[in-house]
């Protein structure tokens, strides 16, 4: 007998590998030390924020006796950052966007959540391409829906859209795409995303609703040599684009995000409603008042992305030398190398032996692959060196 509901049960026996192999670090680094371990297991950005949110939050603070300092304002977040964020957003995704077709969110999770809250009915599905980021499918679950996911080719991590176009039925209610991607680094062209947003054009023609194209980009500022990350907003009127301030600004632990819908959505008032209901009966209530008083000031602000240049080079050259697989990631701040030996969970295993942590590729429906996050010191990547030989030595013996 169980007190839990049978989905949390069963998410509680299949546990987020990111998260498992954090704890597993935590206790290598007590046997061992926190020098010891070379942890690339989870995507919390080491570096500090930029001076802008410093100063905002001491602004802040100045004011924060004043009555109503911390207090409620409307579930979509303060009007004037709303204002301020539409202009920011018009030009970094190449629309006009106004203030009401943009909303303030506890993260870009809460965002995403809020959102599918209003669109998902229980048994509608979302579809995403695999590898993947592995909470996608807990959050449809949130409210009765279901994941499928269309494997992407491991040459480019590119958008499969045949594999999409079978994929799609009539209970296919979102499309969510992630670039640059979460794992693998990819980003999605101008020209693969005109492909996304023609299909959905077609199928949603053939099964009689639309479908919506979700772009989930909190990394975005970060892509590398001169690519360039295209917005879906142009492209598609059932588009809402989420995003948040954890990464560009190393801000993770404020959760402070927002959501953008296209400016040609049909009827966005209706639609731009029920995200500022759902983002209150979700019990977010309303964006952090601190994270959005940080905004005031930092907004269009972010960390120095010369050191993740850096150590994107460092993790090349390590491995290259180690002697792996990978393709090169194009923007933010992962390798999904192939696993030697092909299993991935053993090999994370082997790796883990080496005191270097990784999580496999089963963790974001990819077999055969692991992930490693490069948001650590440089020092860091380098130590890995010999772990990453000796694991793949004792793996292919």
């Amino acid at each position: 007998m169980t007190v839990l509901a049978k989905s949390v049960a069963g998410y509680l026996n299949n546990a987020s590998w990111i998260r498992r192999m954090f704890e597993a670090g935590a206790k290598l680094k007590a046997e061992y030390g926190q020098d010891k371990v070379q942890d690339f297991s989870l995507g919390n950005p080491d570096l500090p924020a930029p001076k802008e949110v410093a100063e905002g939050l001491a602004k802040f603070l100045t004011t924060a006796q004043e009555p109503f300092a911390f207090g409620y304002m409307s579930n979509a977040g303060f009007p004037w950052l709303r204002e301020q964020l539409a202009t920011y957003l018009s030009a970094e995704q190449k629309v006009s966007l106004k203030a009401d077709e943009v909303l303030l969110s506890c993260g870009a999770a809460g965002a995403l959540n809020a959102f599918l809250r209003a669109v998902i009915d229980p048994g509608d599905e979302l579809i995403c391409f695999a590898p993947y980021f592995v909470e996608y499918g807990f959050y449809v679950g949130n409210f009765g829906g279901k994941l499928t996911a269309v494997k992407t080719d491991p040459a480019t991590f590119a958008p499969n859209l045949e594999g999409l176009e079978k994929a799609i039925s009539p209970a296919t209610k979102v499309v969510l795409i992630n670039s640059p991607n979460n794992p693998t680094g990819a980003v999605y062209t101008l020209d693969e995303l005109k492909g996304v947003a023609e299909l959905l054009t077609k199928k949603s023609q053939e099964i009689g609703h639309p479908i919506w194209l979700v772009s989930d980009e909190p990394y975005r500022f970060l892509a590398y040599d001169g690519v360039e990350v295209p917005s879906i907003l142009p492209l598609y009127p059932y588009s809402i684009c989420v995003s948040s301030f954890s990464k560009n600004l190393s801000l993770p632990g404020e959760r402070i995000g927002y959501a953008a819908v296209s400016p040609d959505l049909p009827e966005k008032e209706t639609v731009m409603a029920a995200l500022t209901m759902t983002n209150r009966i979700l019990g977010y209530v309303n964006p952090p008042v601190i994270g959005q008083q940080i905004m005031k000031y930092a907004l269009g602000s972010h960390v120095d992305k010369s050191f993740y240049e850096k150590r994107r080079l460092a993790m090349a050259q390590v491995l290259t030398e180690a002697g792996y697989q990978f393709l090169m990631p194009k923007g933010a701040f992962y390798f999904f190398p192939q696993a030697p030996g092909g299993d991935d969970v053993a090999f994370v295993n082997a790796l883990a032996k080496e005191l270097v942590l990784a999580v496999p590729g089963s963790g974001f429906g990819y077999p055969g692959f692991f992930r490693l996050a490069f948001c650590v010191d440089e020092k860091v990547i380098l130590a890995a060196k010999d772990g990453f030989i000796r694991a793949r030595e004792a793996i292919e013996k």
